[in-house]
């Protein structure tokens, strides 16, 4: 019996000492690693900033003429980085009430106001959901030290909302100018003061651009073999070419086609994706069509803090394509009301208010657009829209008096259907759904009422479907059929009966 338990003893000795072993080990390749790789400035930061993924405010800086020691393009940056990193920091301390990342950007004397705010707030159960989307800073001194440097950030756009207990008390956009000292602490800009010195309500002025007196005739477009993935590598200029010259001989003018947000890499936007998209307007150009680019497709965050964001992923696609002579005008959004129930009203509609100004500011020629799910939504943002478009999916029957009634809500500003269309699919989930000569009957009916009333238009869509991404649709396979049949042409390239009747020649 105690030749066993001397034999456990040895046993859990030698246990021990691999376990001893293996973390001294474990401890010298961790120490070994750690000194063999750079000083990764997120891993140091209690909130890990990523800024070029999280905020990016459009900065321009005024040309330097400081006081005090010149200043170098590097240090300059790193100054900018540090000081957009802060405003980001406290703007997700005011949305969380937390005081995470504070210290990494602000003095401790500069602390002690934030803290107090969110100590109010979190009393009074408010939270600030905010951003800012321009800044004009001007370096007015740098110290011949090199430790202290002092800004006026002139017209900084802020957008604000504050809720108490979640819901909406205050909405509001403002103009401000900051001074702005800046302490160089463990190699680290942190402000030491940031004081407001005036602010005013911001508002951009709005400039009604007219539809290039175009009399719109067109389709919504996506190619039959990659539909909703049109820009990836299966991208096809001779696909493309083929089917837009289809779509002009057939007696249309135009076309509406789709920027997925995410696919197109968000604020980071591909440059191989910008290609094709340029393309795809060049082809359009060389038969003669016009083309509605409808912007965040997939798109469906909305938060405040991601503006900046959604703001460079505009930017960039607006600048490349503002003087393609292909190019129609702008579509926001595509049916963003439906967004409402999940996302607020408010937050939704302030995000497409805000992006109206910014389109229109980088493209002061072409038209913006809001595609509403259905013509009662038509009337928001109506003052900032160069023509309303709504989409029509309900009976046709009353397609003439909504049309009508929106007109006369809204006369001064044309109004365009830019969906409609009827499914032809009748088969094992729908055995008595609509065939192929009611799609035709529907088109013909449609065609009548655009005629009579000189109804702008653009159908969906020139293919079925037989590939549709769950995204769009969902899983159900009921629905996934019914989607892949409202196209004028069938799977096999044929052209339907509804054909007849895509442009109401």
């Amino acid at each position: 019996m105690t030749g066993i338990n001397k034999n456990i003893l040895r046993a859990a000795l030698v246990i021990s000492y691999i376990l001893v072993i293996a973390l001294v080990v474990f401890g010298i390749s961790s120490l070994f690693s750690y000194l063999n790789t750079g000083a990764d400035r997120s891993s140091m930061l209690h909130t890990e900033i990523k800024k070029v993924e999280q905020y990016l405010p459009k900065i321009t800086w005024a040309p330097l003429n400081n006081e005090g020691r010149a200043m170098d393009a590097q240090t300059l940056d790193q100054i900018q980085d540090d000081y957009l990193d802060a405003w980001y920091v406290k703007q997700v301390s005011y949305k969380t009430n937390t005081t995470v990342g504070i210290d990494d950007y602000y003095t401790e004397s500069a602390r002690k106001n934030i803290y107090d705010n969110i100590l109010l707030n979190k009393k009074e159960t408010i939270s600030v959901e905010s951003t800012t989307l321009e800044h004009h800073p001007t370096l007015e001194f740098f110290s011949e030290d090199g430790q202290l440097a002092v800004i006026t950030d002139y017209d900084v756009v802020e957008y604000k909302r504050v809720l108490e207990k979640g819901k909406l008390i205050l909405e509001t956009s403002e103009q401000s100018t900051y001074k702005i000292i800046l302490l160089l602490e463990d190699g680290f800009w942190r402000i030491r003061h940031l004081i407001k010195k005036t602010t005013k309500p911001y508002k951009r002025q709005n400039k009604t651009i007219g539809t290039h007196a175009i009399d719109i005739k067109g389709i919504n477009y996506y190619p039959q073999k990659n539909p909703w993935q049109m820009f990836n590598d299966d991208f096809s200029k001779d696909s493309i070419s083929k089917d837009f010259k289809i779509i002009k001989d057939a007696g249309l003018n135009s076309v509406r086609i789709f920027v997925p947000y995410e696919d197109f890499g968000k604020a980071a936007v591909r440059p191989k994706k910008l290609d094709k998209l340029e393309e795809t307007l060049n082809i359009a150009e060389d038969n003669n069509l016009k083309v509605l680019v409808t912007l965040f497709d997939f798109y469906g965050d909305y938060s405040v803090l991601n503006w900046s964001l959604n703001q460079r992923h505009a930017e960039i696609i607006v600048n490349k394509l503002k003087d393609h002579p292909a190019l129609l005008g702008w579509d926001i959004k595509n049916e963003p009301n439906l967004d409402f129930e999940s996302r607020n009203t408010t937050l939704v509609t302030a995000w497409l208010n805000s992006m109206i100004d910014l389109v229109k500011s980088i493209d002061e020629h072409h038209p913006v657009t809001i595609g509403w799910s259905n013509a009662e939504s038509a009337n928001i943002l109506q003052e900032k829209v160069d023509f309303v478009s709504f989409h029509y999916y309900e009976d046709l029957d009353n397609l003439e008096k909504t049309y009508l009634d929106l007109k006369e809500n809204i006369p001064n500003k044309p109004a365009i259907i830019t969906e409609f269309g009827l499914s032809s699919y009748r088969g094992l989930w729908s055995p008595f759904g609509n065939s192929e000569n009611d799609q035709a009957e529907y088109h013909q009916e449609a065609q009548t009422v655009f005629a009579k009333n000189n109804i702008q238009f653009m159908s969906w869509t020139l293919y079925d479907y037989n590939k549709i991404p769950k995204e769009v649709i969902g899983r159900l396979p009921w629905r996934k059929q019914a989607q892949g049949c409202f196209g004028f042409i069938d799977q096999n390239g044929e052209t339907k009966p509804a054909f007849k009747y895509i442009s109401g020649k």
